[in-house]
């Protein structure tokens, strides 16, 4: 689709990655975002996921958790062998990622950060995340975004 290139969709078309776009038109500032972007697109909420960019014991990594819970901060830092985490400033996630809040990707960053996927993932045909832009998702596979990604898969959200 013209207009709608962003690093995330270059690294898939690269890559030779069966995926789609899907515009959507949710205001960044609305409360329970996430679950909008899924009504938005039609789809089951557990499907869409959100990319948080966190400290854990002081190294950036990449949460990917659907919108439907919470990241478990505690489950995170272990599924990476640290003592603690944090979500990261808005200004150090946008930084290190080269997104902006709202459509930070967990494809295509600016420097590629360790990243884990919840594992309810795996259990889903595909998976919608953010193609890098507000306003644009992607729909893969969660196995395609894991071997790009060398993304670890834990149970990482609360209910």
């Amino acid at each position: 689709m013209a207009g709608q290139g962003t690093p995330a969709t270059a690294l898939l078309v690269r890559h030779g990655v069966a995926h789609r776009t899907h515009p959507y038109r949710v205001s960044p500032d609305a409360p329970n975002y996430g679950a909008l972007v899924a009504v938005a697109l039609g789809v089951a909420p557990e499907r869409v996921f959100k990319s948080l960019v966190t400290e854990v014991d002081g190294a950036l990594t990449v949460a990917v958790v659907p919108v439907t819970g919470e990241l478990d901060l505690k489950a995170l830092a272990a599924a990476v062998g640290g003592k603690r985490a944090a979500l990261a400033d808005r200004a150090v996630a946008e930084r290190a990622t080269g997104y902006v809040r709202g459509g930070i990707s967990p494809l295509g960053q600016r420097r590629r950060l360790p990243t884990v996927l919840d594992e309810s993932a795996l259990d889903l045909p595909t998976i919608y995340v953010s193609a890098g832009r507000r306003g644009l998702q992607l729909e893969l596979a969660a196995t395609a975004l894991v071997a790009l990604t060398d993304a670890r898969t834990a149970p990482l959200q609360t209910r």
